[in-house]
């Protein structure tokens, strides 16, 4: 895991794949849902928004959900938020990472916080309300970014220079104390810091491999070192045999 020294955002117009293509799929959904609710279309969506009581009452039925819903939005600014976000700080994420690593993250904390919401709801009884957005997976990039580029300045509502490592336990804690409030929005403050704990769990995750990995290749590198030392006696001790052989000769 590699750690950004610069201090300064910098905006590059190319686009890796990874948030090419989320960019992409979820503009097009967007446009799609639009357009099926002026037609009288909109029902279609119905059973692809995470519906948490659906989930743990009959998962067989809507197991698809907590992967679906990363896909709707409520209304222009909410996609708007998530993917300027998303293209923002997903960037260079993804540059450091590579593509596959970036994707298995951003689907592990929109997925993991979608079953957030959906343990929320089964032991709190939430009021049923569906949830929709990518919010909550890009909360773990925004988390992700914090972590790795603490000192990178952003912009706290595009007005304010902060430090990513403020920005991100500013709109942390503002997830926690919203998240023990209702809302009909259709976004869930619990899926946002739902994103935020999968995202952290998985690069806690990701560092203790590499720890591991530098512990086993020092190991490696100490075992060879006893085998050359080892090589090397057993030299010295054959050329001493052989110079005691030819003085008895």
């Amino acid at each position: 895991m590699r750690y950004q020294r610069s201090t300064v955002y910098a905006y590059t117009p190319e686009l890796p794949p990874g948030v090419k293509w989320l960019l992409i799929v979820n503009t097009a959904v967007f446009v799609v849902r639009y357009f099926a609710g002026v037609f009288g279309g909109a029902a279609f969506f119905r059973d692809f928004m995470l519906w948490p009581r659906a989930v743990w009452q009959e998962p067989l039925l809507s197991f698809w959900q907590p992967f679906t819903y990363l896909f709707l939005h409520g209304d222009f600014w909410h996609i708007l938020f998530n993917m300027l976000a998303l293209w923002m700080f997903g960037t260079d994420l993804e540059r450091d990472w590579g593509t596959p690593f970036f994707l298995k993250y951003y689907f592990l904390c929109g997925v993991g916080a979608g079953l957030c919401v959906v343990a929320a709801d089964a032991l709190f009884h939430g009021p049923g309300f569906p949830t929709i957005g990518s919010s909550g997976a890009v909360y773990g990039i925004l988390l992700a970014f914090g972590l790795l580029y603490p000192d990178r300045i952003v912009l706290f509502s595009f007005l304010f220079p902060i430090k990513a490592k403020y920005f991100v336990m500013i709109i942390g804690a503002i997830a926690f104390m919203s998240s023990f409030g209702a809302s009909g929005s259709g976004v869930s403050h619990v899926a946002h810091l739902g994103g935020m704990i999968f995202g952290y769990v998985s690069l806690r995750r990701r560092r203790l491999r590499v720890r591991f990995d530098l512990v086993g290749a020092l190991n490696r590198h100490y075992q060879a070192w006893k085998i050359r030392r080892a090589r090397r006696k057993f030299e010295v001790y054959l050329r001493e045999q052989e110079s005691r052989r030819r003085q008895m000769h």
